[in-house]
């Protein structure tokens, strides 16, 4: 889909399947593993778009992708609009659009003016979407964002269609608000929010299963799911698996392998993804192991080869 329209994927008829931005994980080799797996639409973990912009060495870390790795997001966080387009200017040639983070709650993100403090003020981030929008010549390079809902609806529906107005793409909404972490997810908050947008809207929170996506479409008419927790567990989750099969297990192998896979971060994935297909005394000896060869020959002598 490299160079076409990513807004046809919102034409099919079903939920869009998103893998979400998630701070270590959502790297290339696992983007790579998802798309294996029916996942539609990838971001990248959240970039703090200055420190991209003020170093080379920043810029090589924190972004790499393929040309498979297509449709691609690449998630900012931002405070001003310059910047955000500056950045969004160097990744365009290399995915199929930005985002702009506007949900993080964590403590730091907001002390420093980035995530979820945003969505109180709505008429920065129209300026950061009209920015961009002005700025990357390519029409069908979509600028998004990622929120989470205020306590009072109406603020959250007013700040989406300011940026509506201001040509955003589509939005993503988090149910829960930046206090809420592990409280049930707001879907009737969602269900609002797409019924007062005419653009594609997203829903994010505690999508776990196949079951959940077809529950979360019925319920709020969303035009897309998005899975963080959910993919973590079970990759191949998009797919209609319960549970990671095996295959998916020895794909991510091969696929952290060749891509040079840090190990605490290829074990860290295996630990996710073993949890509900393995014992506890199983898990007790995974979890201590410290070298690819030894989980290679863990996996094969507990599980067998595929």
């Amino acid at each position: 889909m490299d160079g076409g329209n990513i807004m046809d994927l919102f034409h099919r008829g079903r939920p869009v399947r998103v893998c979400a931005p998630m701070v270590r994980y959502s790297k290339l080799a696992f983007r790579c593993l998802v798309r294996k797996y029916d996942c539609d639409v990838c971001f990248t973990p959240m970039i703090i778009a200055a420190d991209f912009m003020r170093s080379i060495k920043a810029r090589d870390s924190e972004f790499t992708t393929s040309k498979t790795d297509r449709p691609l997001i690449v998630q900012f966080a931002a405070k001003d609009a310059q910047t955000l387009a500056d950045a969004a200017c160097v990744v365009s040639p290399f995915s199929d659009g930005v985002d702009l983070n506007c949900g993080c709650p964590q403590r730091w993100a907001v002390s420093e003016g980035y995530g979820a403090c945003l969505i109180n003020k709505p008429e920065l981030v129209k300026d950061m979407v009209r920015h961009v929008r002005n700025q990357i010549d390519n029409p069908n390079y979509t600028v998004s964002i990622k929120i989470r809902i205020h306590k009072d609806l109406r603020k959250t529906v007013d700040l989406c269609q300011k940026v509506e107005a201001a040509g955003v793409s589509w939005i993503t909404v988090h149910g829960r608000t930046a206090d809420e972490r592990h409280q049930p997810v707001h879907y009737d908050a969602i269900k609002t929010i797409k019924d007062s947008l005419s653009i594609p809207v997203i829903a994010n929170g505690d999508i776990k299963s196949m079951q959940d996506v077809e529950a979360v479409y019925e319920l709020t008419g969303v035009d897309g799911v998005m899975a963080a927790r959910g993919l973590l567990a079970n990759p191949a989750m998009f797919a209609g698996y319960e549970e990671t099969p095996l295959q998916c297990v020895w794909d991510w192998v091969d696929i952290a392998v060749e891509h040079g896979t840090p190990f605490t971060c290829f074990h860290h994935h295996l630990i996710y993804m073993l949890e509900r297909i393995s014992s506890q005394p199983e898990r007790r000896v995974f979890n201590s192991l410290s070298s690819t060869s030894a989980v290679v020959d863990f996996l094969h002598s507990t599980y067998g080869s595929v």
